[in-house]
């Protein structure tokens, strides 16, 4: 379906894009300071805290020690399984063209793109194939024209004119610009539009824009079911999110997206610490002038037994929600709580090396002849899944092609609960279980919005995951982490111009 697009950017595109390339916010240019932090902790190695420690290098400088704390495996949510001589993604598996920060990444990573794999979708209703995408764009066109009318390019009109909105970030970022709550840089990006995308749901907000209900069911459901696992009674905003991850031009990162937050954490020269933080609490200590300095302690667990280290800034890059984490803040006033309201939703990734089975698709077509890569599904008669897509490594090798479905290879399968054998057996004429992994991948997104937690949880202590509250993807937690190091950074020093400022997009188009 997304080779039915072609994406035209707009002016205000390009301006952002050009604005974006000719150069980062020069540090250099600021008066020298000289009362630098000297220990910043990082808690999480996954994109939002490995990301989050590149930005604090790139505002504190050199003189700073970082330390990132992970109890886990580098890259968090951004995980491969090994199977045979390949590797496969079984976390977030794509990039949208217009994600900035994960491409300026990759290019000072020198990380290449993986190749793209020509792919086609099917979707799938729990009893048969309600829509099979052709090789032939011509085709889709008149079918889609003929069963939803417009409905189809009015979508990506909608979504590509939230999109334009949602660019502002980065210019905003790149003079240094930081908010304080998510609330804040939403509504610096898109005004009441974001805010009230967010206090509706995502069929509600389409409805009122005159998307038949049909289109909705048919062809929307199915994607906020593959990326989020939810319905389209989830908000507004996060599903135009979901929306744009179906347009054109989408990438990953050859080897793995983990390679991102490896390479991020090299080349912001932290060091890592392997160990599970267990508290956070403030202390006072003496300082060399008599006055007293206030630092935060870190309690962890680690190879060696428990520990404890001092520091001045700490950035908390892992949700601090139910089944997440359990670091408690003892001693704060206000108390900050170790689990905020709402909860994380599961969603089952099973990965399967297997032979599929065409009548449980509801399909007569010879199997040799379904080259069909990615099938999604409705929610409207009880699919048991809610994606099953054939897999591709994470290195594609050349003359690498799909495989068609008469041939046993990896697909991967999502679902809200684990699979069993049972099930298994009616997908597939012949598997062997690669790996099953229960992620609580992102939150449940319900309407209206609930309040996000903020981005400050007291004076020198933030919290990145805040953002996933409004909506979880890989330049969301990225976004979040220049955030929250240019606040870092800006209430370290004092510079409270450089925060919630309003009407940013007006000043700064009154500047080029």
């Amino acid at each position: 379906m997304s080779t039915m697009i072609l994406r035209v950017l707009s002016l205000r595109t390009l301006l952002f894009l050009g604005l974006w390339h000719t150069g980062k916010r020069s540090l250099a240019s600021a008066p020298e300071i000289q009362d630098q932090p000297r220990k910043i902790a990082v808690i999480g190695a996954g994109i939002g805290g490995t990301a989050a420690a590149y930005y604090l290098r790139q505002e504190f400088g050199i003189g700073v020690k970082i330390d990132v704390f992970e109890s886990g495996t580098i890259g968090g949510r951004l995980a491969t399984v090994k199977f045979g001589d390949d590797e496969y993604e079984t976390g977030g598996s794509i990039i949208h063209p217009l994600n900035l920060h994960m491409k300026h990444f990759i290019d000072t990573l020198g990380i290449p793109q993986r190749k793209d794999v020509p792919s086609k979708i099917a979707i799938f209703d729990g009893k048969e194939l309600t829509f099979e995408e052709s090789d032939w764009f011509i085709v889709n066109f008149l079918r889609m024209l003929w069963r939803y009318g417009f409905n189809f390019l009015r979508m990506y009109m909608w979504v590509e004119s939230i999109l334009d909105k949602f660019m502002r970030i980065y210019q905003y970022q790149q003079y240094g610009y930081s908010f304080s709550s998510v609330e804040s840089l939403l509504h610096a990006m898109g005004g009441k539009t974001f805010l009230t995308l967010m206090n509706q749901t995502l069929e509600e907000a389409m409805m009122k824009e005159g998307f038949s209900q049909i289109f909705i069911n048919d062809i929307v459901a199915p994607i906020t079911r593959v990326n989020y696992g939810q319905s389209v009674r989830i908000n507004g905003f996060v599903g135009a999110v979901s929306l744009a991850g179906a347009d054109s031009g989408l990438w990953a990162v050859d080897g793995g997206n983990k390679r991102m937050c490896s390479g991020l954490l090299y080349h912001s020269k932290s060091e890592l610490i392997p160990a599970r933080v267990t508290s956070i609490s403030v202390k006072v200590r003496p300082s060399k002038t008599g006055s007293a300095a206030t630092f935060y302690e870190v309690n962890y667990d680690g190879e060696f037994g428990s520990a404890h280290a001092l520091y001045d800034i700490v950035v908390v890059a892992t949700p601090l929600h139910q089944g997440m984490s359990d670091i408690s803040f003892p001693g704060f006033y206000p108390p900050i709580p170790s689990h905020y309201p709402g909860r994380y939703h599961q969603t089952v990734s099973t990965l399967v090396y297997g032979l599929l089975n065409m009548s449980y698709l509801g399909t007569t077509q010879p199997a040799s002849e379904f080259t069909v890569s990615d099938i999604l599904t409705t929610d409207l008669k009880g699919s048991i899944i809610n994606s099953l897509i054939s897999l591709d490594p994470v290195h594609i090798p050349s003359g690498y092609k799909h495989l068609p479905a008469s041939q046993t290879k990896i697909w991967k399968v999502f679902s809200p609960k684990t699979l069993s054998q049972e099930q298994l057996r009616r997908m597939f004429l012949s598997s062997h279980l690669v790996s099953e992994t229960p992620w609580l991948a992102y939150p449940a997104y319900l309407s209206p919005h609930r309040k996000t937690p903020p981005f400050i949880l007291h004076n020198r202590l933030y919290y990145v995951n805040a953002v996933e509250w409004a909506a979880s993807a890989m330049e969301m937690s990225a976004i979040s982490a220049r955030n929250v190091a240019l606040l870092a950074h800006h209430r370290w020093h004092n510079q409270v111009d450089k925060i919630d400022q309003e009407d940013l997009h007006m000043r700064l188009r009154g500047e080029l």
